[in-house]
């Protein structure tokens, strides 16, 4: 278990290219929301979903967290887990992720600790791209996420150009999820078929 960083399953988005709750997408023998709470609980001590939903996640018995700030996307769901989670950093999943792998999630993670107080951010970058919603954040990250929320630039890959980011370099990311499964995410019926064919 790692010591210092809680959990959070991202699960505020507002599920416009899907006709279900994205979270409850079955994939294999369980839902994508399983399988997100069951590998963060088998790494952190402390496991938090953030929702603006709460009846619909009551089920799970986590702390449900809703948007302290307006409601603008993933940005606003970073923001209210930070301020809630009573430590310094939470690593974030989002809840359309059906294949996140546990090594990589903890090498994030033990990325972030060994530069403790350096970095604002630590999250992976795959195919040329950082992974967002699949990374360390700290509390230093407050006034920006504050700020963009509040002005209405919500994009969490601009956050990362303006803050402190540790870019977890691909390579060491391929060599422990060499497809990148980790990083696959549903936001469509035509990406969930695609889901199924591999599965």
């Amino acid at each position: 278990m790692i010591k210092g960083i809680t959990g959070v399953v991202l699960a505020g988005g507002e599920n416009k290219r899907f006709p279900t709750l994205k979270g409850f997408i079955r994939v294999g023998d369980s839902t994508i929301i399983e399988k997100n709470l069951g590998l963060l609980g088998r790494i952190f001590h402390k496991v938090l979903i953030s929702t603006n939903m709460p009846e619909a996640y009551f089920f799970s018995g986590a702390p449900l967290i809703g948007d302290a700030l307006p409601s603008k996307g993933p940005m606003s769901g970073i923001y209210s887990s930070l301020v809630n989670a009573g430590g310094d950093d939470i690593f974030v999943i989002a809840c359309d992720m059906p294949f996140p792998d546990r090594d990589v999630a903890s090498f994030i993670c033990e990325e972030h600790l060994k530069l403790s107080g350096t970095f604002d951010a630590t999250v992976p970058v795959y195919n040329g791209k950082p992974q967002p919603l699949f990374g360390v954040y700290s509390r230093t990250v407050l006034p920006h996420l504050e700020a963009g929320i509040l002005n209405g630039k919500v994009s969490l890959r601009r956050l990362l150009n303006e803050i402190k980011t540790n870019l977890v370099d691909e390579s060491a990311i391929r060599a422990i999820d060499p497809g990148g499964r980790s990083f696959i995410n549903i936001n469509t019926v035509e990406d969930y078929d695609a889901v199924m064919r591999n599965v």
